[in-house]
């Protein structure tokens, strides 16, 4: 594939749902890429943010790469505090982790960005709030002056369309009831998927690596 093709399917999912592809920002998941192969396959293209899921990698590629960086893995409280340096967690998964983000948003003077993940697949090894928990996640986030929630997130289940797209159909729906405008969904093989049920962020990594 290529970065260029994943703007096309973005672009042909758009206009199957009625959707503007404007609507949906690519997120390059740049994990275990080398520096090189990032200018080459990703920014070469244009400032697209780039995803990290672990905060190491990610601190190290920031020396030599300039771009709007995304943490898009979990993030351990005792790592809290390099949440700073990336314009938008997307993996915000318990309250605890909440509380060490709001303590560093506090001495740091700054309001971090994040959207909380949520767990509808139910899955035991995943991480994530269950849907149930979400209402008091919300409200309870929503109250610490230094995280702006602007949205959720979700990894579904590895499955056919039948179990993957009912998944992301139902992430938007809670953003909707919850007022929250973006909706962090969507990886190399279901992000058309994601896309049609109302994406608006796609964390793409392999598709774009892989000719």
């Amino acid at each position: 594939m290529g970065l260029p093709q994943v703007l096309e399917g973005i672009a042909a999912a758009c206009r199957r749902a009625g959707r503007r592809p404007e609507e949906v920002r690519l997120v390059a998941v740049t994990k275990g890429r080398t520096p090189e192969e990032i200018r080459e396959k990703v920014l070469a293209y244009g400032p697209f943010p780039l995803g990290e899921s672990r905060v190491q990698e990610a601190l190290k590629k920031m020396e030599v790469l300039q771009a709007e960086w995304h943490l898009v893995g979990p993030l351990q409280r005792n790592k809290a505090k390099f949440a700073p340096r990336f314009a938008l967690i997307h993996s915000l998964d318990s309250l605890r982790l909440a509380e060490a983000l709001e303590r560093v948003g506090e001495r740091e003077g700054v309001r971090l960005r994040v959207l909380l993940e949520v767990n509808l697949g139910r899955e035991p090894q995943k991480h994530g709030f269950l849907e149930e928990e979400l209402p008091e996640a919300l409200e309870r986030v929503r109250e610490m002056p230094h995280l702006e929630v602007l949205g959720l997130m979700t990894v579904p289940p590895m499955g056919p369309e039948a179990v993957v797209r009912p998944i992301f159909r139902r992430l938007s729906q809670l953003a909707d009831r919850y007022g929250l405008p973006e909706r962090s969904m969507g990886m190399s093989e279901d992000f058309p998927w994601a896309v049609e049920e109302g994406a608006t962020l796609v964390r793409v990594g392999r598709a774009l690596f892989v000719d």
